[in-house]
């Protein structure tokens, strides 16, 4: 049997002047060598490491608080308590400390706070204690000057303090108060209305378990409604008795319990209601009140926590069908209450707690709940709900893939919440963003746990798609059967939007699961019919979610938006939009410079061949050209057998690297300076040297040959477009209801590029995809500061131009007519 007498809790106070739980151990007191004293040591009962080791130094102040603490600090901003399981245990120590210190163990604390000033100290040297004025209704106000004046000396307060309790001050105080509300007698009263609110600022735990007594807390509640700077006193106590109705939805048998909730619920009333609002320098004078009430908590609901009858009654009743609304509402709400006590607990301790309730049946019973009709029960079983999904998201997962091999899909757990999300009545939705913030988590895979036997993630992602995707995606679905949304008012809106929000988060952090859905579902194809929503922020959202996937590169994803020309809704909407400068034109922008910066090979094709003639006369940025170019460059490489050839030598010659780097290294190749090319000699290995290094470097000097002239052709022919500038266009652009079209009005789009007479193919002429073999082909834009930006500024073109000057011949001719244009 493990020895409770000496079993601790070590707490430290932190920034906050909140207690931190560092651990629960056992507590023995013993000769360190490495110290050179006798310590306190606290080994852990988990693993015997060492929790506390902490010298009893001759000189510190140590306290005894409630019969079973003992503070004490050791450092200017490092306060220490060891609660004690037993009050045995805490007398133990407390009297190896004052054997250390050479005091008497009856006292509560073994030193005098000494960080008064010299002159204070010399003062005090001839009067060894204080002395109070005699209680007398006729010196009330000598008692507060008393009172006023001690507080600001530390070595003071603590004589007050001592004469406070030695004398048992406090109680005649309280029997002054009754004569004085008797008498009516207003001057008294505020005088002691100021002595009480002083002797609250002493900070001491001896003082205030009198004041908090049975038999004195609402008395000291009555001292402090007559505040002098009011007209009229306050009436707390009769709040407190009539107003305030203790409700006991399940009968607590335990006096002592019941005891303490009251005298918890006071002084947190006190604190919260009753003190006035305390200064700066007046804040950390209450620290004691704080940690009362704080140990007060971890008490009631270790005490509750215990009484296995109490729990398995409530438990019982939630979930019985007999109980009537009323005395389920309370029931709930004292589970509610119950849970928000727990968040004062400390790591271990809500482990114990959060365990028992799971042990009890909590989510089996929020369950019931949740598939109740009344809204204020069903909104506090949510709030219970997140305590648990934010304390340990895993236990809640696993109860609901437990409970789907037993129930239908209609009543499993998460699509109850998801149905309550769906249909939230609050015209703001704030149920709903809840809601889905836990959601959010249960799917968060940083969150799953992984064993060397099951992934937590496979097997509730699983679960998850299988059984509760259709349920959160089918407002989306309702929706979209068209080619606007059915319903597009603000609440609607909103509740699609926040769907979105979770479907992206899904594309961003799930795989597979996400993908079969999204595909097999065509769900990107009806998102974006949200495109067209009147509401701004919902087809914002639509095109995210088109972001998202854009943004993986992944070439399943990229073939199902080719095949259902899913851009077209994109482009659609960006044209609709016209020349407004807003956040719809920049995110669509984006997303096409993304798709050329990252040379997504599949989609440059895509949308030049489909969509060119939409948007070539978009030139306020240098995007859309910048993928044409792009287009040209992969479709001259694929028409020209030599490049071929040579990318193919150049490759053989390159380290092995995977299949990715080797590709995009062949991309830098061919978009490189000729400097670079140079420095390109040196990868070729020693091993084929079989061939001669001319042999191997003839086709790249033709090659750069080629480039050269190319790139003074470029930018002869760009400098010639910018300089005509663009007519406006006579291109209309026609979207069919029906089957997809092609954006160009010459060929279908669902010709594949390179088939005989398809918009993209070299063999027919006129089409915007053909290149003429004499036509010269323009390489990536770049500049030397890296990619083009989103915006295109005459002044960099201009700058440019200058550094080319020596080059071309013709650039400044161009450069005059443009300025004189």
């Amino acid at each position: 049997m493990t020895d409770t007498r000496r079993r601790v809790k070590v707490y430290t106070l932190n920034e906050d002047r909140q207690w931190d739980d560092r651990g629960t151990g056992h507590v023995s007191s013993g000769y360190v060598e490495r110290l050179k004293g006798m310590s306190l040591l606290v080994r852990a009962e988990s693993d015997g490491s060492l929790l506390l080791e902490s010298k009893i130094n001759p000189n510190t102040a140590y306290q005894k608080q409630q019969d079973t603490l003992i503070v004490w600090s050791e450092a200017e901003n490092y306060d220490l308590a060891l609660s004690f399981q037993e009050k045995a245990g805490c007398d133990e120590i407390w009297e190896k400390i004052c054997q250390v210190q050479g005091k008497d163990p009856s006292v509560d604390i073994t030193q005098d706070l000494v960080d008064e000033s010299e002159e204070e100290r010399f003062d005090d040297m001839s009067s060894p204690g204080l002395e109070l004025p005699s209680c007398e209704l006729s010196r009330l106000e000598e008692i507060a000057e008393v009172v006023a004046s001690s507080l600001p000396s530390p070595l003071r307060r603590e004589k007050l303090a001592l004469a406070l309790e030695n004398e048992g001050y406090i109680k005649k105080l309280l029997e002054l108060f009754h004569v004085c509300e008797d008498l009516e007698n207003t001057e008294g009263l505020h005088h002691l209305y100021e002595i009480i609110k002083g002797i609250f600022l002493l900070n001491r735990t001896a003082l205030f378990e009198v004041m908090f007594s049975e038999d004195c807390i609402m008395d000291i509640i009555g001292c402090l409604e007559y505040d002098p700077s009011l007209s009229e006193p306050r009436k707390h106590r009769e709040f407190l008795t009539k107003t305030a109705k203790f409700k006991e939805v399940i009968p607590i048998s335990d006096p002592e319990l019941k005891q303490k909730i009251h005298q918890t619920y006071r002084v947190q009333y006190i604190q919260d209601m009753v003190l006035p609002t305390p200064s700066v320098f007046e804040e950390n004078m209450l620290s004691t009140l704080h940690s009362f009430i704080f140990f007060n908590k971890v008490e009631i609901v270790g005490m509750l926590q215990e009484d296995e009858k109490f729990l398995t009654d409530l438990f019982a009743q939630l979930t019985d069908e007999a109980t009537d609304d009323e005395k389920r509402q309370e029931l709930v709400n004292f589970l509610k209450e119950f849970c928000a006590f727990s968040q004062t607990l400390q790591p271990q301790n809500r482990d114990a707690f959060f365990k028992t309730l799971s042990n009890m049946g909590i989510l089996s019973a929020l369950e019931v709940i949740l598939g109740m009709d009344d809204a204020q029960v069903r909104s506090a079983a949510t709030d219970i709900f997140s305590y648990l999904v934010e304390y340990n998201p895993s236990m809640v997962r696993e109860f609901v893939m437990q409970e789907a091999q037993q129930n239908d899909d209609d009543i499993l757990l998460i699509n109850l919440i998801i149905e309550h999300m769906i249909c939230d009545t609050d015209p703001e939705l704030g149920g709903a963003v809840q809601l889905m913030g836990l959601l959010r988590t249960l799917v968060d895979p940083e969150n799953m746990l992984a064993t060397a036997n099951k992934t937590e993630k496979t097997e509730f992602l699983g679960f998850f798609y299988k059984h509760c995707m259709h349920v959160l995606t089918a407002p989306l679905l309702a929706n979209t059967t068209e080619e606007k949304p059915s319903k597009d008012d603000f609440q609607t809106a909103q509740l699609l939007a926040l769907i979105l929000e979770l479907l992206t988060f899904c594309v961003e952090h799930h795989t597979y699961h996400i993908k079969n859905y999204i595909i097999n579902k065509d769900i990107l194809r009806r998102v974006l019919v949200l495109m067209s929503s009147v509401h701004a922020f919902l087809a914002l959202c639509a095109l995210r979610f088109m972001r998202k996937i854009v943004g993986l590169k992944d070439e399943f994803y990229n073939r199902y938006i080719m095949k259902s020309f899913l851009f077209e809704p994109v482009v659609k909407a960006f044209l609709s939009n016209g020349s407004r400068y807003n956040l719809m034109n920049s995110a669509i922008i984006e997303m096409f410079e993304y798709i050329r910066v990252e040379d997504v090979k599949s989609l440059t094709a895509h949308v030049i061949e489909n969509y060119w003639k939409a948007l070539e006369d978009i030139d306020y940025v240098q995007t859309f050209k910048g993928l044409k170019l792009r287009y040209e460059q992969q479709r001259e490489r694929q028409d020209n057998p030599k490049l071929d050839s040579m990318r193919s030598i150049l490759r053989n010659h390159r380290y092995r690297r995977d299949a990715r780097t080797l590709e995009d290294e062949e991309e830098m190749w061919f978009n490189t300076d000729e400097d670079d090319l140079e420095d390109g000699e040196a990868v070729v290995p020693p091993s084929d040297k079989t061939k001669s290094d001319e042999d191997i470097m003839d086709p790249i000097s033709k090659f750069m040959e080629r480039k050269k002239l190319k790139e003074s052709e470029e930018k002869e022919v760009l400098l010639k477009t910018n300089l005509t500038g663009r007519q406006s266009p006579s291109f209309k652009l026609s979207f069919s209801s029906g089957t997809k079209t092609n954006l160009t009005s010459q060929t279908s789009a669902s010709s594949l590029p390179g088939s005989p007479g398809s918009p993209g193919s070299p063999g027919s002429p006129g089409s915007p995809g053909s290149v003429s073999k004499s036509t010269p082909q323009t390489a990536a834009i770049t500049t030397k500061g890296g990619l083009v930006g989103l915006v295109d500024y005459p002044d960099d073109d201009e700058e440019e131009e200058d550094e080319d000057e020596d080059k071309e011949e013709t650039v400044p001719l161009s450069k005059k007519a443009r300025l004189g244009s």
